[in-house]
């Protein structure tokens, strides 16, 4: 997942807004949103190259994504997969389930948002491992430092905000936001290269290429009385709908 936006406690409707767009390679085979089976309350996509996800809900009232951190070089085969820490903190159970002892630092570098109960904490580790609680408001997060003013971070913020305050009815509206191909001229362009050979160096909210780019829209909508719907939106190689799932759950 490499683009989100999230509006958490900021809304008198919804508890929790959470929108994204997943950008890796077309080869990498993934399997749909989905209850899984072998993991209780779990809701989410799933890679099928590592077995873990980039973004699911739990029934259990959890909320996680992840998003690869560049400017450290390309990943390391070696290192645990960043999706299990993802699956095991959605599922409550697992070897990477408490982060306050979970050896964050062998991972790949990574960004993640945690949404549990009542708090939401972003967690990174690099330059070292970090936890730092989110208080209720507005944020980007692409694959740099939380809320760091990238043009196509500052537009999907813009856009959430702008749904919030015109009418936050239909949370599918939000989709639009996710499609969009243009890059926008605000904002500071990534220092770093990516990480990603295949994606171009400055890149729009939806990435159009037929090697590497947006394989699936997410839209994840929580209200203030725990009930939630999250819903997927998939693409193939040259950006065309492959198919669409939509869940509800109860926190």
């Amino acid at each position: 997942m490499c683009i989100m936006a999230m509006a958490w406690a900021a809304h008198p409707r919804w508890r929790l807004i959470l929108i994204g767009n997943r950008d890796e390679y077309h080869a990498r085979p993934a399997a749909p949103l989905a209850r899984w089976g072998d993991r209780k309350g779990l809701i989410a996509g799933r890679d099928l190259q590592s077995g873990g996800t980039w973004l699911g809900v739990s029934e259990a009232g959890r909320t996680a994504i992840v998003t690869n951190l560049r400017g450290y070089g390309g990943p390391q085969p070696d290192r645990a997969s960043r999706g299990a820490l993802v699956t095991d903190l959605l599922a409550g159970d697992g070897a990477y389930v408490d982060v306050a002892q979970a050896r964050l630092e062998d991972f790949n570098p990574f960004n993640l948002i945690l949404v549990e109960a009542d708090r939401a904490d972003f967690l990174t580790n690099r330059p070292q491992p970090l936890r730092t609680r989110l208080t209720p408001g507005l944020y980007g997060l692409s694959n740099g430092a939380l809320d760091a003013p990238w043009p196509k971070t500052l537009a999907l913020k813009t856009a959430l905000l702008g749904w919030l305050t015109e009418d936050a009815d239909d949370p599918a509206a939000l989709f639009e936001a996710l499609r969009r191909k243009n890059l926008p001229d605000a904002g500071i362009a990534p220092a770093t290269p990516s990480d990603a050979p295949d994606e171009a160096a400055a890149s729009p909210i939806f990435i159009r290429n037929p090697l590497y780019g947006t394989r699936c829209s997410t839209v994840i909508a929580v209200d203030r009385d725990g009930r939630g719907q999250i819903v997927e939106r998939r693409f193939d190689r040259d950006g065309g709908d492959t198919g669409e799932t939509r869940l509800g759950f109860r926190w």
